[in-house]
C-alpha cells in the first residue's frame, strides 16, 4: 500500500501522534543539548550541553509542577515535535548519555536536527491532508518521504545534514500551500461581514488589538503576535507557521483550522475552555479554565 494510500486511513491525529513529545522515553535531551538564558521565561542561563540543575538522575524534572512559578515558563511552552524519543529510542537505540558518555556529543548534537527535521514533517503531513493543495501533493509526498529517510539515518549521517538547504526547500513547497489554502479561503469567505485586514510575511503585530478580527485566510507568517489581544478572532485558515505567539490572548478564538499550527505555539499563547484548537493539538493546562 502507497504512503498515501496509507494516509487515507489515517486522520491527522493519528498521523501526527508520534510527533508529540513523550518525555517517559526521552533522556533529558531538551534539559541538556539546548541552551536558554535569564529572562521572562528562564530564571537563569544555561549553556548547551550542561544537563539543568533541575534534572534529576531518572532524566525526569524535580520541579516540575512548579516551574511556571519559579521562573521557568519557557519550559512548559517547549515541544520537541517528538525528536526527543526518537533520538533516545531510536537514533541510540536506547543508550542513555549517563551510561555511555562516550556518545553524549553526537546525542547533543544530533538533537537539533532532529528536532528541525520533526517540524518540517509536522508541517508536511497537515499540508498532506489539506484538499487545497492536492494540486502539489506529488512534491509534498517527495518531500516528506526524503524527510523521513533523512530522520532515519545513522547517528553520523545525521550530522552531516545541510539542515539549512533541507528547510528552504521544504519551505518552497510550504509556503505554495499556503497560498493555495488562502486562496480558496478567500473564495469561500469574501461573503463573510466583517473586514479582513490584509498582513505581510513577519507583520509586527507585537499588542495590536484584534479582539473579534477576521482574519480567515490571513498571511501571519512569522508574524510577532507577543501580547496581541485575539481574543474572539476568527483565524480559520490562517497561516501562523514560525509565529511568535507569546502571550498573544486567544481567549474564545477560533484556532480551529489554522494552518500550520504548534503545540509549541498554543502553549505559548493565552486561552481559556473557549478557545477553539484542532482536534490533533493538546489544550494547554495552564490555560484559564
Amino acid at each position: 500500500m502507497s504512503t498515501y494510500q496509507n494516509r487515507r486511513n489515517l486522520s491527522i491525529a493519528q498521523e501526527l501522534s508520534p510527533l508529540h513529545a513523550n518525555c517517559e522515553s526521552c533522556f533529558g535531551l531538551c534539559c541538556t543539548a539546548l541552551p536558554y538564558a535569564a529572562s521572562s521565561d528562564f530564571a537563569k542561563d544555561k549553556a548547551a550541553g550542561i544537563p539543568c540543575s533541575n534534572l534529576q538522575s531518572d532524566y525526569r524534572c524535580c520541579v516540575h509542577t512548579e516551574l511556571r512559578e519559579i521562573g521557568y515558563r519557557g519550559c512548559t511552552v517547549y515541544d520537541c515535535f517528538g525528536a526527543g524519543q526518537q533520538v533516545s529510542q531510536n537514533t541510540f537505540e536506547g543508550k542513555d548519555w549517563r551510561q555511555f558518555p562516550e556518545a553524549k556529543d553526537a546525542m547533543f548534537s544530533v538533537f537539533p536536527i532532529m528536532w528541525q527535521l520533526h517540524e518540517l514533517l509536522w508541517y508536511l503531513t497537515q499540508a498532506l491532508h489539506l484538499p487545497a493543495a492536492s494540486t502539489i501533493q506529488h512534491e509534498l509526498e517527495s518531500a516528506y518521504e526524503k524527510t523521513k529517510q533523512m530522520i532515519a539515518q545513522p547517528r553520523d549521517a545525521l550530522l552531516q545534514v545541510d539542515i539549512g538547504s533541507h528547510r528552504a526547500s521544504v519551505n518552497t513547497w510550504l509556503m505554495r500551500v499556503s497560498e493555495l489554502v488562502r486562496e480558496e479561503a478567500n473564495k469561500q469567505y469574501k461573503h463573510v461581514k466583517g473586514r479582513r485586514t490584509a498582513f505581510g510575511r513577519g507583520a509586527d503585530l507585537i499588542g495590536a488589538k484584534l479582539k473579534d478580527a477576521n482574519l480567515q485566510g490571513a498571511n501571519l507568517r512569522g508574524a510577532y503576535l507577543i501580547a496581541t489581544n485575539l481574543r474572539g478572532a476568527d483565524l480559520s485558515m490562517a497561516d501562523l507557521i514560525g509565529a511568535d505567539c507569546r502571550d498573544a490572548d486567544v481567549r474564545g478564538a477560533n484556532l480551529s483550522e489554522c494552518l500550520f499550527l504548534t503545540q509549541f505555539q498554543l502553549n505559548a499563547a493565552k486561552g481559556d475552555c473557549h478557545t477553539k484548537i484542532p482536534a490533533y493539538l493538546v489544550r494547554p493546562s495552564h490555560w484559564i479554565s
